[in-house]
């Protein structure tokens, strides 16, 4: 198709489009049929700027139609660059969408998630939601990988911090409810974003809790102490579920087809998208589950693994995977209507710049004070505080060194 039909492609593409399933699986199955083998691979690669994906490069790959989503990338600016490279390059004006962990805010420093839970509040988790969804909009962003529901039960766990603790109920109570804060009425709202309910599954029960471990136990336990709060955060509507760098039961995650289609589509009907944690699918060849660079590809496709996070092993083994007939095209074609049903429940075929408003309203100053939520933090901190007894002279603790926390987004 000659480039000088793209503005006639653009016309099609874009528009009011309802916001309806029914709508939307339409308008995805004739998009679908004018996107090339390679266009439709791009969909399913989730990158970021960096060393490895330096701008020019990744420049390069929007113009080729080989980005699908772009996370890590949290000005307004920047953001609004790559998009308007989708708009003025690509031949089919696919937009980009922007993700970030955006777990205990985005500009703003609220709690921990194990603050959170232990207000034991839930209109304070509903106050994090709303500020938090509302900066990462205001940002620009579309998804972020929040938030983490997975049950930790072992506090030698290094992220047990992002998570809601120990118990089943109420994290999956306040997963439910941050899910229902930060997508609102809708993803598309200006002021909105999709979540991502992470790690699917079982990832805070690590042996040792070491990260990345092996996961083993019975379906009764697994079903009746972890996986409610996947479940909880997916019924409130969550459009995403990010996938578990451990192994279960011997199986890993990325590679689970049991857990990824038999789970998480038949039996509980979710529709979004599955993403792998960064670099998982690569990790396959050392969990010898796959034999190598291409065989670890076809085994996370075909288990159910739609987007491909931090790696170029869908972009370069695909398109031999697909003409080789080991991958379908109706695998592909199923991974990538997944990744194009969320764009279009983020309204970005209404309009790409949906989150990033004129040019003339971006921030001259990211980090400007007018940006923050501060009052709202303080009340949420003060909801979170814990009276701790010092019986056994604990405090004040010794100066050993730098004392290094939990995840901090670049935003803070």
């Amino acid at each position: 198709m000659s480039l000088a039909l793209q503005p006639a492609l653009a016309d099609d593409l874009f528009g009011n489009h309802p916001l309806t399933p029914e709508a939307r699986d339409a308008f995805v199955t004739e998009l679908l049929k004018k996107m090339t083998v390679d266009e439709k691979i791009g969909q399913l690669r989730l990158i970021s700027v960096g060393p490895d994906n330096p701008k020019e490069a990744i420049r390069e790959m929007i113009k080729d139609g080989q980005v699908g989503a772009i996370f890590n990338t949290v000005t307004r600016q920047d953001i609004r660059a790559m998009q308007d490279q989708v708009m003025e390059l690509s031949r089919l004006k696919i937009p980009l969408f922007f993700a970030y962990d955006v777990l205990h805010g985005q500009r703003t420093v609220f709690p921990i998630s194990l603050g959170l839970a232990s207000s034991f509040n839930l209109d304070a988790v509903k106050t994090v939601g709303r500020v938090s969804a509302y900066e990462a909009a205001d940002d620009g962003l579309n998804m972020t990988w929040a938030p983490m529901v997975d049950v930790s039960r072992d506090p030698r766990w290094g992220r047990a911090s992002e998570g809601f603790g120990e118990d089943t109920y109420l994290t999956s109570t306040m997963g439910k409810t941050m899910v229902e804060a930060m997508q609102g009425k809708s993803p598309a709202d200006r002021y909105s974003v999709m979540t991502s309910v992470k790690h699917f599954a079982a990832y805070g029960a690590v042996e040792g809790g070491k990260e990345y471990n092996t996961v083993d136990m019975s379906p009764q336990r697994l079903f009746n102490d972890y996986m409610p709060p996947y479940k909880a955060g997916l019924d409130a509507g969550s459009g995403a579920v990010m996938v578990a760098l451990n192994s279960l039961n011997g199986t890993p995650a990325t590679s689970d087809s049991w857990l990824l289609k038999d789970v998480l589509r038949d039996q509980w009907g979710f529709k979004g998208i599955t993403v792998s944690d960064h670099g998982a699918i690569k990790e396959l060849i050392k969990h010898g589950t796959a034999a190598d660079p291409e065989d670890a590809v076809r085994v996370a496709l075909k288990s159910g693994i739609n987007m491909s996070m931090s790696d170029e092993y869908y972009s370069k083994y695909l398109p031999g995977l697909i003409k080789s007939g080991k991958v379908t095209m109706e695998e592909l074609d199923d991974a990538a209507r997944h990744v194009l049903n969320v764009k279009y429940d983020m309204g970005l075929f209404n309009d790409p710049y949906s989150h990033l408003g004129p040019k003339e309203s971006d921030p001259v100053d990211t980090n400007a004070e007018s940006r923050l939520h501060r009052k709202e933090a303080r009340e949420v901190a003060r909801e979170s505080l814990v009276l701790l007894k010092n019986r056994l002279e604990t405090l004040p603790l010794k100066k050993i060194g730098h004392h290094c926390g939990g995840w901090a987004t670049g935003g803070q």
